[in-house]
């Protein structure tokens, strides 16, 4: 498949299909978008229209049964995937979702078990994980992991304030007039009430990004130890030991993005600066301080980084994955992790 493009379907072009997702796949020379599945028939065909993809149903039924596909992008509210994965998972091929894996741990146990019967794999949407400056950063970071010259790893600190996350990102959104259909969604979690579940799925639906790279810059699992009662710390360790925090929203921005991370050595630290999920063509900061010590002058080193964001990243990772050139950055088995974290902090929250 190496020197073939890899034909993918699209279940879904709503707001995040369309402009997240699609646009991005639909300039790549390694892939090509051969049909999309709307039940918003209006929308479905402008969009093939807009994007030049030769064919449109009006379900992903008609569509799989229409259609030899390589891949299934399935950007779809997450309280649905229970329902929609395992109907995808039927067709073969790798399925991509957006984040989380699912709105609750027992639905998510059930989809991880889906896709080990399937034969193939479901890979998670963490666009950071594709971001340009991440994956040079986690590489970083593991050098120095291996390399001890600046010493252990001894603390990661996330900072996720509310923002415009957007960024001129739906600017060219078509539209429909047509509302979203009454579809069957994925019962709550039956270890929780509604008011917990209400705020878990909150929880879920802002900061499970944060909880997911948290564990990818470690490079290892972590357990929640605190929650604070203002719903703006969570603190945690990882299975080695080191200390780690997401800051959620400690303050706001209106035409800004403010994400970081610090990820700390003993003589140095690696910095990582995200811009808005959906701005284009700008990858994220990365900032190396080292400072060895015996006389040595220290020394901040930020590298420059191609113009690539990390929507158009994640579809380039996603293509290559089914080419099997590289493994999808995250996959249902890791992700189901996320919802382990979330309940945890949940529960510590409601103590």
């Amino acid at each position: 498949m190496s020197n073939q493009k890899v034909k993918i379907g699209f279940v879904g072009v709503g707001g995040m299909g369309q402009c997240a997702h699609l646009k991005n796949y639909v300039t790549l020379d390694t892939c090509e978008v051969v049909a999309i599945a709307e039940i918003r028939e209006a929308l479905g065909k402008k969009v093939a229209a807009r994007y030049g993809i030769p064919r449109m149903y009006s379900s992903h039924e008609a569509m799989l049964a229409n259609e030899t596909l390589d891949g299934i992008v399935a950007s779809q509210p997450f309280d649905r995937h229970g329902v929609l994965v395992p109907e995808l998972l039927r067709a073969g091929v790798p399925i991509f979702t957006e984040k989380p894996l699912a709105a609750s741990f027992q639905v998510g146990e059930q989809l991880v078990a889906a896709v080990k019967s399937s034969g193939t794999w479901h890979m998670i949407g963490y666009h950071k994980r594709s971001d340009p400056a991440t994956m040079a950063a986690k590489a970083e970071i593991e050098r120095l992991k291996t390399s001890g010259e600046l010493g252990k790893l001894t603390y990661v600190r996330i900072l996720m304030p509310a923002g415009d996350w957007v960024a001129g990102g739906f600017n060219d959104l078509l539209h429909t007039a047509a509302p979203y259909p009454d579809l069957q969604r994925d019962p709550p979690a039956p270890d929780m009430n509604a008011a917990t579940y209400t705020k878990y799925t909150t929880f879920v639906n802002y900061y499970i990004h944060q909880v997911n790279l948290m564990r990818y810059l470690l490079g290892e699992p972590y357990n929640v130890t605190y929650a604070d009662p203002s719903g703006v710390l969570l603190t945690g360790q990882s299975v080695s030991g080191v200390a780690c925090t997401i800051e959620m929203s400690p303050y706001r921005t209106t035409v800004d993005w403010q994400e970081s991370a610090l990820v700390c050595f003993e003589k140095g630290y690696v910095r990582l600066a995200l811009p808005a999920p959906l701005a284009s063509n700008r990858p994220g900061r990365v900032e190396i301080f080292r400072d060895p010590g015996d006389g040595a002058t220290p020394e901040t080193v930020i590298p420059q980084y191609p113009w690539v964001h990390a929507m158009r990243q994640q579809a380039m990772n996603f293509v290559a994955a089914i080419k099997g050139e590289i493994k999808p950055p995250c996959e249902a088995e890791e992700a189901l992790e996320d919802l382990r974290v979330a309940r945890a902090y949940i529960r510590l929250l409601e103590k």
